[in-house]
């Protein structure tokens, strides 16, 4: 009896014409890390009296389906996760390459469906109705660079063979920390350690009454776009920005060698004041919890802009 292996494993991910209605087709293959999305359903202990010390069965409670998928930050696969968390793309471009260019702010949010497969059990669960609730990467001098894209998903089917065909396969081609670059008002900001990047779309389950136990949607509520920045303290810049309580453009970049790009540009963000602190001999650190509104002149909060030979998503 074959056992079931991480190794093995296998993601596709199509987006919905009509929210929780798996298509038929056009699939992709996606390159993941690791995943928790899955359905639970919890029973509730019986809180009947008179029948004894054993309790009697329990009920079942409703059915919940979410979790995380780690993914990398790549030249085209990554855009399928943007365009969760933004919307559709404005595309340009005759020829590859290609400009996608995603804005905060929309109202509606494609739903997608996403299936993974243990092909050794074999187990095929395809979960209807994904909606990004939340995407976040950080930013560092080494190791692999991935991001967190966590779901709400309306419910969860399993089977014994797979429900996409065989899928569209992407090139993966990866960023890495080590493409990576940040800069403040059109000038590269240095002395920093590390930054982490959030954006939240607060997504509103709507959890009706259903025979099936599922929820009926995932609205979209106030966005939020959080982030911490960590940095060796040189100079007063960051400090005094906080102080005054003004507002700077932010970019955060990478760029492969062989001419694919990923920028993603906050146009307000806000820093707090943040606690200087000695600690010891070594060099004096000052961190800034970050936060992200929406810019007058612009009209948004942030655009990512991702640059590869995808002709469309």
């Amino acid at each position: 009896m074959a056992r079931a292996q991480g190794a093995r494993a296998q993601m596709a991910l199509a987006f919905e014409t009509t929210y929780g209605t798996s298509p038929a087709g056009g699939f992709t293959k996606m390159p993941f890390a690791s995943t928790t999305l899955g359905a639970e359903q919890p029973l509730l202990n019986s809180e009947l009296l008179g029948y004894g010390r054993d309790p009697l069965a329990p009920i079942k409670d409703a059915v919940t389906a979410d979790g995380d998928v780690v993914v990398p930050l790549d030249a085209e696969a990554f855009g399928f996760w943007l365009k969760a968390a933004f919307g559709a793309p404005t595309t340009t471009g005759a020829e590859a390459p290609y400009t996608h260019e995603f804005q905060s702010g929309s109202w509606t949010l494609p739903s997608m469906s996403i299936e993974t497969g243990m092909p050794e059990v074999p187990r095929y669960a395809m979960y209807s109705g994904c909606v990004l609730d939340q995407i976040t990467w950080q930013m560092q001098r080494s190791g692999l660079l991935t991001a967190t894209a966590r779901l709400v998903a309306q419910g969860e089917t399993v089977g014994t063979t797979t429900s996409v065909g065989t899928p569209a396969a992407l090139e993966l081609k990866r960023f890495g920390h080590f493409n990576g670059s940040i800069t403040r008002n059109g000038t590269a900001l240095g002395n920093v350690v590390s930054t982490e990047i959030t954006y939240a779309n607060n997504l509103d389950r709507i959890e009706t009454i259903r025979s099936d136990g599922r929820i009926d949607g995932a609205d979209t509520s106030i966005a939020a776009l959080t982030g911490r920045i960590e940095v060796r303290f040189a100079d007063q810049t960051l400090v005094t920005q906080a102080i005054n309580g003004e507002a700077c453009e932010m970019e955060f970049a990478y760029v492969l060698p062989s001419g694919e790009s990923f920028s993603f540009t906050v146009h307000a963000v806000y820093l707090p004041r943040p606690r200087i602190e000695i600690s010891g001999p070594q060099g004096v650190q000052a961190t800034f919890d970050w936060q992200a509104a929406r810019d007058s002149v612009v009209g948004r909060m942030c655009t990512a802009t991702l640059v590869n030979d995808v002709e469309t998503y």
